[in-house]
């Protein structure tokens, strides 16, 4: 290792190893479930989470109560699938995108790679602008009209930087460290202000959703969209893992919990505090100014995240390509979306990622613990692997088009579970009945 910037006498940031789409060395394989916990729960944090929270109550009319138990129940299911996708990576040390080759080919998998890279860029966008908002909320337009696009570079190269350090030092020398454990502070500190709080709760106690009719399994799968948001990027961390114990349950655990809190507590601040963004109703409280320095810097991790794994997933269908240069494109186009869009379309951005890949990932699932009994041959992910796999995909297609006919002809259902289980069924129906585990063209 060579030593790339120190950030102070507590954190130094170094230029790690580049293993692109290669399976992680067995010497670096070292993280344990505790180090996935902190991992997890960190990228459960955040002010977009909080963001999403408020939609269970501005957009599909629950109660506060009704609110909390979705975040839960969505929290474990959408946490559950999140882990079980990560057992590939965790057994064979290789990133997400190029995990499923085996399931639905090497060129199969080039379509997923490149919707993967949408909504990574798509989420780098969004972090960066609701960064950049409350930087500049706290900083009081100290440059003036030029504050927020001020923060807006200084996020992003932080983050870029977080990049080019990787996953060993961000888990072990920026979250371990010290900022979840602040995070984790902070956040009890304000659930404890807003439920000790006598106004809150009597605005809490006092609160009617606006409409008469509950959308249920909306809410639920606004809850579910976030876990299953990472599933893309599963592997390209949990590759890391000492076994794929420590890598279900440290994920598992950590997500479960950081989701159902911020979720929960999104919802709890806007009927607390009566106002309609989380920023603004952090801001309000006593110690909102502290509160969201610390969630910021913990934010930025999440943006880490998107940045490194565009990379890695570029790197599936052009596996020559230097990160850091792809690092570098990802972190400028980002910042440019975010100096020109807003948050107004985040509702419709979560449904695209769960259309996306709920159906896919229920066809991983199947194919790795049911069709394939988790007997896959290293091969099968680089020369060896198939071109295409008609069936899968076949079974992933039918599953968008059902995600998105129950979106939009009935809501009341919700769209996540049930195109998760009906494309299941399907691919696992078709696998039996064309034999073993369904290949097409080679």
């Amino acid at each position: 290792y060579t030593h790339f910037l120190s950030v102070s006498h507590m954190v130094k940031i170094q230029r790690p190893p580049e293993w692109g789409v290669n399976p992680v060395p067995e010497e670096y394989k070292k993280l344990r479930w505790f180090d996935f916990l902190a991992l997890w729960s960190s990228l459960g944090v955040g002010l977009l989470v909080l963001q999403a929270g408020t939609l269970l109550i501005l957009d599909t009319n629950l109660s506060v109560f009704e609110a909390i138990i979705i975040s839960l129940i969505g929290s474990v299911i959408g946490s559950l699938m999140l882990s079980l996708a990560g057992v590939i990576g965790s057994s064979y040390g290789v990133p997400t995108m190029v995990s499923i080759r085996p399931i639905i080919g090497k060129h199969g998998s080039y379509l997923p790679t490149i919707l993967n890279i949408i909504q990574l860029i798509g989420w780098t966008t969004f972090e960066f602008i609701v960064l950049g908002q409350a930087a500049t909320a706290l900083s009081r337009n100290f440059l003036g009209d030029y504050t927020y696009y001020f923060w807006l570079i200084v996020i992003a190269v932080w983050c870029w930087l977080l990049a080019v350090g990787g996953p060993l030092v961000v888990v072990r020398d920026y979250l371990e460290k010290f900022v979840i454990w602040i995070v984790y502070i902070i956040t009890l500190a304000i659930t404890i202000i807003i439920l000790v709080n006598p106004t809150y709760i009597s605005n809490i106690m006092a609160f009617k959703p606006l409409g008469s009719t509950k959308y249920y399994l909306l809410a639920l799968d606004l809850v579910i969209a976030m876990p299953i948001s990472w599933m893309p990027l599963i592997s390209d961390y949990n590759r890391f893992a000492r076994d794929k114990k420590d890598g279900l349950l440290g994920t598992l655990s950590g997500y479960t919990i950081a989701n159902t809190w911020f979720y929960a507590l999104g919802a709890l601040l806007i009927v607390a505090t009566g106002l309609s963004d989380v920023v603004s109703a952090i801001a309000s409280l006593t110690i909102g100014g502290v509160a969201l320095i610390f969630i910021i810097l913990d934010e930025t991790d999440n943006a880490f995240a998107d940045i490194y794994s565009t990379a890695v997933s570029i790197q599936n269908v052009f596996p020559r390509t230097k990160q850091i240069v792809l690092f570098t494109i990802t972190t400028t186009l980002s910042l440019l979306l975010a100096m020109t869009i807003n948050l107004a379309q985040y509702e419709l951005f979560l449904i695209f990622i769960g259309a996306s890949f709920v159906p896919l990932f229920a066809i991983i699932i199947v194919d790795y613990f049911l069709v394939r009994k988790g007997q896959y041959k290293i091969d099968e992910f680089y020369e060896n692997a198939p071109n295409m796999r008609i069936i899968p995909f076949i079974s992933w297609i039918i599953g968008v088009t059902l995600y998105f006919v129950f979106f939009y002809y009935c809501p009341l259902l919700g769209s996540s579970l049930w195109s998760f289980m009906i494309t299941a069924i399907i691919y696992l129906g078709l696998s039996k009945i064309r034999g073993e585990s369904g290949y097409g063209l080679a």
